[in-house]
């Protein structure tokens, strides 16, 4: 059994491996050519699905669905006093040509014009897998405060303005075997190993 993760994202192909040791895992542009897929779902665990199911459709029509199946993430972070934006919509929270650093200095002056330097937010993460045996999710969060400021040059998307329950340091500013043990995609991932290792034996069964 091999996973192809539904993403192109360097650093959450890195962070995924990083986690799932053991398993033979390639990154979507690896596998085939990345090609949109339309997230319109209205919840983490849709747009999850949406993705790991589009890309497993790809893989069965290129012959590969006996031998593949797809692993897809989406997260984001919530902010309690914003209503619980950018949620999903955290990729793209600053307009059609987002970028991390964009959707960064946008929270930011959402929390100044509040007047808030911290305030409570968490983080969701929704693994999906599609095979021939079904689909499956599982989730995972992280919440702790994020901060109008940004600290620390380890991470990517939010990390650099979200502080964990429990820390006084960034996300960014923590170092990778602290940030796998408690990271809200390191809960789902946890959780989706029991999916896999099920998977596992109805593959080699």
């Amino acid at each position: 059994m091999k996973i192809v993760l539904a993403t192109s994202n360097q650093d959450k192909v890195k962070e995924i491996k990083e986690f799932l040791k053991g398993y033979e895992i390639y990154a979507l542009s690896e596998i085939l050519t990345p090609f949109e897929i339309i997230e319109n779902g209205t919840s983490f665990k849709q747009n999850a699905l949406i993705k790991s199911r589009a890309v497993y459709e790809k893989i069965k029509a290129m012959g590969l669905g006996d031998e593949f199946i797809a692993l897809s993430d989406d997260s984001g972070i919530s902010v309690n006093v914003l209503n619980g934006r950018p949620g999903i919509y955290s990729a793209r929270f600053s307009g059609e040509n987002a970028t991390d650093k964009s959707n960064r200095k946008k929270l930011i002056d959402e929390l100044n014009a509040l007047n808030l330097s911290k305030t409570k937010a968490f983080y969701t993460a929704c693994i999906a897998i599609s095979s021939k045996f079904g689909n499956y999710t599982t989730h995972g969060f992280m919440h702790g405060d994020v901060i109008n400021d940004e600290r620390g040059d380890n991470g990517f998307g939010y990390d650099f303005m979200f502080i964990p329950n429990g820390f006084d340091k960034t996300i960014g500013e923590l170092e990778n075997s602290v940030k796998l043990e408690i990271s809200h995609r390191s809960k789902g991932l946890n959780l989706a190993s029991f999916v896999l290792k099920f998977l596992q034996k109805r593959f080699n069964g």
